[in-house]
This record gives C-alpha cells, structure tokens and sequence, in this order.
C-alpha cells in the first residue's frame, strides 16, 4: 500500500458482509459486539477496559490477567469492579467472542496475541508489537490467511491534530516536507523505570513507537534509521532512558526525541512538520494544540502563522468505534497490515543499539 493509502484516515468503502459474517459478528448492525480484553499489564489497559465498558459499540464479557501478581496489583481498580475475570483458556474457547483487546506487557504482547488470532478472533494489540519482527510477520500473515483484522493501539491515530496535519500532506498545503521534529518525553517512577529496562530500547521502544508511527503516516518507510540509545539518569538502574532517532529520506529528515526523566512532560511533548510552502506545531499533543503557517493560502486557512481550532477526544473512543465499523462490514480498515509491519520494522531499527 503507498503512502497515499497510509494518509487516509477513515476510509468509505463498504467491504463484503462475509467478512464480519465468518467470525461470528452480530448481523443486527447496531448489535454490541462481544469482546474481552486478555492482559491488563499494559500502560492503556485500565483505559481501554473503560472505553469498551461504556461502549455502546460492544459487550465486554470479561478481562483476563494470567500473571497473578499483576492481578493483584489493578483488582482493585473501579474500571474493574463490575467486570467478570476470566481464565485464559476459557476466554480464547469463548465461541461468542468475536474480538479481544490484548493489554499486556510489552514482552508477552505477541504471545498473548497469537492465541486469540488462533482462536479466529479480531484482535486489538496495544503497542508496540513486541520486540521480534519475524513473530509480527508471523501473527500478520495467520491474521491474513483468515481475513482477521488487527488494530494497534497507536493512540495518535484518532486524534484530531494529526488528523489535520495528514490532511495538510496529503493536500499539499505544506509544499514539499523536509522535516519533523517529534518530542515526546515522561518523568517514570522506579518501580516504572524498572519494568521498561527488559529491553535495550528503553523509552525510545516505550513511547518512540507512537511518534515513529505519525511519521511513517506522512512520510512512509525511512531509507535509513540512526538510533542514540543512552542512559543518563544518575541511579544507572539499567533503563536507557534519553534516546533520539535520526530517520533519514530522500529528501527529508525526521528526528525522534524521548527521555524517561522529564519533570512535568506532557505539556510540553511536540510535533513539528515543515515544508517548503508552509509549517504546522502540535503543541502539546494531549489536549491537541496547533499552530500552521502557509506561505499562501490553503484549506480554509489564511497565510501566515494561525492557532487552528482542534477537538480534544478522549484516547481510545474513536479506535474502537472504527474497529466496530469493520467488524461488523461497514467500512474498510484504515490502516493496513503492511504500514503495522513497516512501522514495527523501523520501531526496532530505533530500538536497537
């Protein structure tokens, strides 16, 4: 799929009703669609276990925690307390389940994922896709042989910054890009430091991925990638923790900036795209905020430097809504196999010293 196809958001096209109709889904349209979410070690879990709750789009039939101590830790959790646990087994046999949100910890992700594609059920995969690529390609390839979709959990996708900076690259307004600035830092306790050390990534594996995935969504697949992997906390409790990434195209840059010891970060994570007619500045990201200039006028926006007006959606609610849309064969997906596999490519590229 090119780079055209990756811009699009939402896409239109109906697809065949044997789709959702071979997996179980409700053939009522407004049907909620049975679903569990296996693992709940994941940073988004609680959340996402939140947004399928009050989703009118689905039933959540249960959660599922194999490792007990993680269970122990968020059983006590409100998102979870009308929720019915599970055992692992009994989720994946669940012949109702038509899809399963897999919130686990990084390193089980793929392990946890490929049980329910075996299962023949659609799968939500929170990022990113675990730390072996030939293991992605694995899961992809049985998820295409039996037409099961795969949603990452990417939470930039939905949000309406981006939406409107794919629209000025995709519309030109931008004239030729040549470079991105993404930041996107956070300040980790040591209990949080400690889980995300399993990795020589670090936080460039942790939180690069979602920036990593915006810009393959406007540029594609980088012709190469330079990774800085450092630790430079004091306590050398083993987390590289201050990263950078240098992702080089043919006339382009894209530079990727993530450290795990930022005092108060998230106001000020950013993403800046310029190109040769115009410039725009997410800033933060979460609430979105977003400044362009255009060198001419474009899009219903005026030249010069403007604030544009950007919704602030809560994470997750839109992903699912547009998963719901293609289970039931409705749309097609937005965001297809290939750019997972080539954005998991180039998320490890950046990993890895």
């Amino acid at each position: 799929m090119n780079r055209r196809d990756f811009l699009k958001h939402s896409a239109a096209v109906s697809v065949s009703a044997h789709v959702a109709a071979a997996h179980g889904a409700p053939t009522e349209a407004n049907a909620p669609i049975p679903c569990a979410v296996l693992g709940l070690g994941h940073g988004h879990a609680l959340d996402v276990v939140r947004v399928l709750s009050a989703s009118p789009d689905y039933d959540l039939v249960g959660v599922c925690e194999p490792e007990q101590a993680i269970r122990d830790r968020v059983a006590g959790s409100p998102a979870l307390r009308d929720v019915a646990w599970l055992e692992q087994e009994a989720l994946l046999s669940d012949e109702r389940l038509v899809m399963v949100a897999v919130e686990s910890t990084v390193p089980r992700l793929l392990e946890y994922a490929h049980g329910v594609i075996d299962a023949g059920k659609h799968l939500y995969l929170d990022k990113p896709a675990g730390a072996s690529l030939p293991e992605f390609e694995a899961l992809v390839a049985k998820a295409r042989e039996q037409d099961l979709l795969i949603q990452m959990g990417y939470m930039f996708r939905y949000n309406t910054g981006f939406d409107l900076m794919r629209r000025a690259v995709q519309e030109g307004w931008l004239g030729h890009v040549y470079s991105i600035n993404a930041s996107m830092c956070t300040g980790l306790s040591p209990e949080r430091r400690a889980a995300l050390a399993w990795h020589p990534g670090g936080i460039m594996l942790e939180l690069g991925c979602h920036l990593i995935d915006m810009i393959h969504l406007l540029l594609g697949p980088p012709a190469k990638v330079t990774p800085f992997l450092r630790q430079d906390c004091p306590s050398r409790d083993g987390l590289t923790d201050n990263t950078l990434a240098v992702l080089e195209y043919d006339r382009a840059m894209a530079l990727v900036e993530t450290a795990a010891m930022e005092v108060s970060a998230f106001p000020a994570r950013r993403f800046k795209i310029a190109g040769t007619e115009g410039t725009m500045i997410l800033d933060p990201l979460e609430p979105p905020a977003g400044r362009l200039c255009l060198r001419q006028a474009a899009g219903g926006f005026q030249a010069g430097w403007q604030t544009v007006p950007l919704e602030n959606l809560p994470r997750h609610v839109r992903d699912f809504e547009d998963l719901a849309r293609c289970i039931r064969g409705e749309a097609e997906f937005s965001y297809s196999k290939e750019h997972d596999l080539s954005v998991q490519k180039t998320v490890l590229q950046a990993s890895t010293p």
